[in-house]
């Protein structure tokens, strides 16, 4: 077990691992399933409303869900949730492949988005409570790299899973996933005890959450999740409008989500040596991210291709700098209410940003829709600019990050 207080070195690297499979596993199941709904699953999609149903169950479930169980987790430890999430994926994705009809899908979508609503949280904050501050920067990184190569994957792995053997198979895989990684985390994550809480008022979460030290990493993350989206949702169509193959445009969006994978791990360590601080990394992720959105409005491959190394880049910055600002500047005790919290930031993010650039784009064109993001994320890296300015003078006393 580990102490009331932060652990005074990293967890060795058995320890972490289990946190790294189980945010490839969220990922993997979140993307692999979605992206292969609608071109391989007649009998149970059988018009774009239903496929729409499909999609929005499953993140719906994360959005209503993360923060109830992230407090849990706070309740009676991250460990037991993250386990019993895990679990409860696999039982829902085994639903599907044992009864193998449409109506059953709903059901195992629907499971499943709860499950990982447990599981994603509860290893985020276990990730932050079993290193010290100053080694979070490598360890968040390491747990963003793993899940963007979920994100990555789904799609493809996925893809040739259901081109086999159908949906069923695809959820078979998900099945073993996510009880091989419940074992894996039962057996080689040490247990985390709940710390003593006082007591928490509505009004108390409030201020918490309205908090400058939340806000600003949650919403820099909720931004850096809706680029992402939109660059892998509306890339492709960019291409295509110029007279691009979907390999050109399939090899762009691959291009964005290794940038933001290979990213993050050297972002967490350049936290960790001191050679980037929290403040400076988000309003620079931001700015390149705001680039990447402008990028995305010039004509032709040039566009697309530096949009989605510049969204990628950004992204690959913010995300474990995002995290870790906020383990840092949280109660040990109610880290799971904080990451339940700051995912559901990133879900109306996930989800707010490809719905603004629709809406514009169906207005008037997908560049005006690309602007708008682009205005939104640049009033963020304003905003992160002017706060490291203010802090300026505190840094230099205090060395903080």
């Amino acid at each position: 077990m580990t102490t009331p207080t932060a652990p005074a070195q990293a967890a060795p690297a058995r320890r972490m691992w289990p946190l790294y499979a189980a945010g490839f596993t969220t990922a993997f199941g979140a993307h692999g399933v979605a992206a292969n709904l609608g071109g391989f699953s007649d009998d149970a999609v059988t018009s774009l409303l239903v496929l729409g149903g499909l999609l929005a169950l499953y993140d719906g479930a994360e959005m209503i869900l993360k923060p109830v169980f992230g407090a849990l987790a706070d309740r009676i430890g991250a460990k037991p949730v993250l386990v019993g999430g895990l679990i409860a994926f696999a039982a829902a994705s085994a639903l599907y492949v044992i009864a193998d009809s449409p109506g059953w899908l709903w059901a195992a979508r629907l499971g499943q988005g709860a499950a990982a609503s447990a599981f994603s949280p509860s290893a985020s904050a276990l990730v932050a409570r079993l290193n010290p501050a100053a080694k979070r920067g490598r360890a968040f990184g390491s747990y963003g790299f793993y899940k963007s190569i979920g994100y990555t994957l789904g799609p493809l792995l996925g893809g040739l899973l259901v081109w086999v053997g159908g949906l069923r198979l695809l959820f078979t895989v998900l099945a073993l996933l996510g009880a091989g990684v419940a074992v894996w985390t039962a057996l080689a994550v040490p247990v985390v005890p709940p710390l003593p809480r006082q007591r928490q008022t509505l009004l108390d979460l409030a201020r918490r959450l309205a908090d400058p030290a939340f806000l600003g990493p949650t919403a820099a993350l909720a931004a850096a999740t809706a680029a992402l989206s939109v660059g892998v949702g509306f890339l492709p169509v960019s291409g295509a409008a110029v007279g691009l193959g979907t390999i050109a445009t399939g090899a762009a969006v691959s291009v964005l989500a290794a940038t933001a994978a290979f990213v993050q791990p050297c972002t967490g360590r350049a936290l960790d040596n001191g050679r980037l601080t929290t403040r400076s990394g988000l309003a620079v992720g931001l700015a390149l991210t705001t680039a990447g959105l402008a990028g995305a409005m010039l004509p032709g491959l040039a566009g697309v291709l530096l949009a989605a190394v510049l969204i990628g880049a950004g992204t690959g910055l913010i995300t474990p700098l995002g995290f870790a600002a906020l383990a840092t500047s949280t109660p040990e005790e109610r880290m799971g209410q904080t990451m339940g919290a700051a995912e559901l930031g990133r879900e109306l993010g996930d989800d707010g940003g490809p719905l603004l650039v629709a809406a514009v784009a169906t207005a008037a064109t997908l560049t005006y829709g690309y602007s708008a993001l682009a205005a939104l994320t640049a009033v963020g890296a304003a905003l992160a600019l002017a706060r490291r300015a203010a802090a300026r003078p505190t840094e230099r006393v205090t060395g903080s990050s």
